[in-house]
This record gives C-alpha cells, sequence and structure tokens, in this order.
C-alpha cells in the first residue's frame, strides 16, 4: 500500500487512500469504463412518435386527477377517467398511481402545497448540510458541496411540478437518508415509508436499507424497514382491488417497463433531472459517471447506502424505464451531484496508490 498522506477536501481519507496497487489499478480501469459508458448517452433517443416532452402531458395528467378529487370526486373513478381521456392505458393496475398525494393535495388549499414542498426541500438542504458539514475540512469545500447539492434540487422547488410523484419520493428519500444513523433510524424508516406511499418504486430504496441494515447486523432497524415494506404490500394489494372495480376490459394495456435503454439513457435521465440539465450532454455524461465514482469514494456508511441506492435506481432505470419515464432520475437526483465533491480525494487517492512503486524493507543484513 502507498504511505497516506492529508486528504484535499475531505476530513478523513477517501475510500481508496488504503486499497492496495492492484485494486486502485482495477478501480481506474472500471471507473474509466464508467465515464466512458456514459457517452452512450448521446446516442440514446425517443422513439418515433413519442411527444417531445412527456413529463409534461403526464404533469397535466396528475393536475386534473387532483382537480376531480377537490371537486368532490372518488380517486379511482376520476383516475380512470382522466386516463382515458388522455389515451393512457388502465392495465395493469399499476397504471394507476396510489391515491396517496392526489387525495392530499386535493384537500388541502391550493396555495398551501406549494408551501409544503418548499418546507420539505428547505429541510431536506438543512439535514444534508449537517450531515456533509463534519466531512470536509475547510469551508470552500463545503459551499461547492452544497451548492452541488442545490443543484440537485433545482426542480424540487418548482411549484408547477407539485402533483409530480417524484418530486416528493425523490425529496423523502433524501431526507430519509440524511437522518438515518445506526443508533437513529426510526425517523429514516417513516419517511421511506412516506415515499413509498406516495411512489411505490420508492420501495426498492427501503429494500436496498433493510439489506444493508441486516448486513451490518443491525437487526432491529432491518426488521423496522422490512414491516414498512409489508405495509406496502398491503396498500397496493388494496389499491389493486379498487383499480380493479372501475377498469373495463376494453381499457388499453401499458406496453409494460422492459425499457432497456441501458445506462446511457440512465445518465440521461440524470442530467434531465438536475443542473446538469444547462449544459451540454457531452459534458454532463461524465459528470454523473463522476458523480457516482465520488459517493463511492467517501468512506462512511451514509457513502455506503447513497451509493447503494444511486447504483439500484440506474439499473431500474436502465433496464425498465421507458423514453417517456425518464423523470424517475428524480427519485435520486437531489443527492447525485453531492457525488462530485468527494471525487477530487478519491481520484487523487487511486492516482496515487495506483502509481506507487514497490517498497523494498531490509529487515536483515548478512555479513
Amino acid at each position: 500500500m502507498a504511505r497516506p498522506v492529508a486528504p484535499l477536501w475531505l476530513t478523513a481519507p477517501s475510500r481508496f487512500a488504503q486499497v492496495t496497487r492492484g485494486r486502485a489499478r482495477a478501480v481506474l480501469a472500471a471507473l474509466a469504463l464508467l465515464v466512458a459508458a456514459s457517452f452512450l448517452a448521446l446516442g440514446v433517443v425517443a422513439p418515433a412518435g413519442a411527444p417531445a416532452d412527456p413529463s409534461q402531458a403526464d404533469l397535466t395528467l396528475y393536475q386534473t386527477i387532483v382537480d376531480g378529487v377537490r371537486a368532490g370526486g372518488d380517486y379511482y373513478s376520476v383516475a380512470a377517467r382522466s386516463l382515458r381521456a388522455g389515451d393512457y392505458p388502465l392495465k395493469p393496475f399499476v397504471a394507476f398511481r396510489l391515491p396517496t398525494l392526489a387525495v392530499i393535495e386535493a384537500a388541502l388549499p391550493n396555495g398551501a402545497v406549494p408551501i409544503l414542498l418548499d418546507l420539505l426541500a428547505l429541510g431536506v438542504f438543512a439535514a444534508w448540510w449537517l450531515r456533509l458539514r463534519p466531512a470536509f475540512a475547510r469551508r470552500v469545500p463545503l459551499v461547492v458541496a452544497l451548492l452541488l447539492l442545490a443543484g440537485g434540487m433545482a426542480a424540487f422547488v418548482q411549484s408547477d411540478l407539485i402533483a409530480f410523484h417524484e418530486i416528493w419520493a425523490g425529496l423523502l428519500i433524501a431526507l430519509a437518508l440524511a437522518l438515518r444513523r445506526p443508533d437513529r433510524w426510526v425517523e429514516a424508516v417513516a419517511f421511506g415509508m412516506m415515499a413509498m406511499l406516495i411512489r411505490e418504486t420508492a420501495a426498492l430504496f427501503v429494500g436496498i436499507m433493510a439489506v444493508l441494515a441486516f448486513a451490518q447486523g443491525c437487526r432491529r432497524e432491518a426488521a423496522g424497514w422490512a414491516v414498512s415494506l409489508g405495509v406496502l404490500v398491503v396498500v397496493v394489494a388494496l389499491h389493486a382491488h379498487a383499480v380493479s372495480e372501475v377498469v373495463h376490459a376494453t381499457d388499453a394495456a401499458s406496453p409494460g417497463w422492459s425499457g432497456m435503454l441501458g445506462f446511457g439513457f440512465f445518465v440521461q435521465a440524470m442530467a434531465a433531472s438536475t443542473a446538469l440539465t444547462m449544459l451540454p450532454l457531452a459534458l454532463a455524461a461524465p459528470l454523473v459517471a463522476l458523480a457516482l465514482a465520488g459517493w463511492a469514494a467517501w468512506q462512511s456508511e451514509l457513502g455506503l447506502r447513497v451509493t447503494a441506492t444511486m447504483s439500484g435506481y440506474a439499473v431500474l432505470i436502465a433496464l425498465f424505464a421507458r423514453a417517456d419515464t425518464f423523470y424517475w432520475g428524480l427519485m435520486i437526483a437531489p443527492t447525485l451531484l453531492v457525488g462530485l465533491a468527494f471525487a477530487p480525494d478519491g481520484l487523487r487517492d487511486l492516482v496515487r496508490v495506483a502509481a506507487a512503486r514497490r517498497r523494498i524493507t531490509v529487515t536483515r543484513v548478512v555479513r
């Protein structure tokens, strides 16, 4: 192993500071492949006939459902009518979003919902500021990390997106990650459950947290995450039954969610979900890869959990998202770019260790 040196930005060495030379070279090779794979995003194109902005059409649908419920309609009847009017599929039952968000927004005054979203975003920012502050040795890198956090949250303070389920679920996942500690996990489980009850794909995050807790011997925490998944199963079963009451045999069925668009589409989705959308994709794509590598470089339990969560959603989006569901990336967008703040230490340590020469230690001199 190479001789340790002082960190650049962090208060503690990166995860790669004490790896062997062979492992450092292997990680550098993997990182090079990751960056190269990120440029696949340049070749991802929407299928012929796809709307220019599918997210806008979906947003209109969700807002129409909220307005219908606010006017006194039953959620499932209103949702079925709105889906048919917009030529959306009604089968299988997962074509209907869980009613949680629409019912809550319909019960609140119009002006209260944007305020609630802003308060949640502010809470996420504050929670992450508290978690990031001890990680950085100086004020400048901390400010950089917070600016990157703000860049990841740019879409989450837009009041015209309040009907988007991924906006709320993504913030709740980010909050759960920031609040979770080995000795304090109940709040994280609670926010994780809220995220699932708004957008059921948050179950992937909860499952990852349960597996990591179990692997680290935190059995009570693992049980807490497992119980929340059990609650979701019951809710989804009730949801499926309610959907079956309003769906007709002649209603359209979904083409499925096996998009198989690959890692390039994940990169494209993350660029579109963060402040990277302001950059050319050729520049934004490698930054997504470096952000993932940066999170992997942070030697902490939180860094491990964020890395696992990012990786899980990368696989989900690469395999199952369609071109018109790129906004699934919002589920992990708030914290993605913060990984860039950890990248300098990680890259420096990898290069330093990989380039280190073998040291020979003389233990005995024979005369």
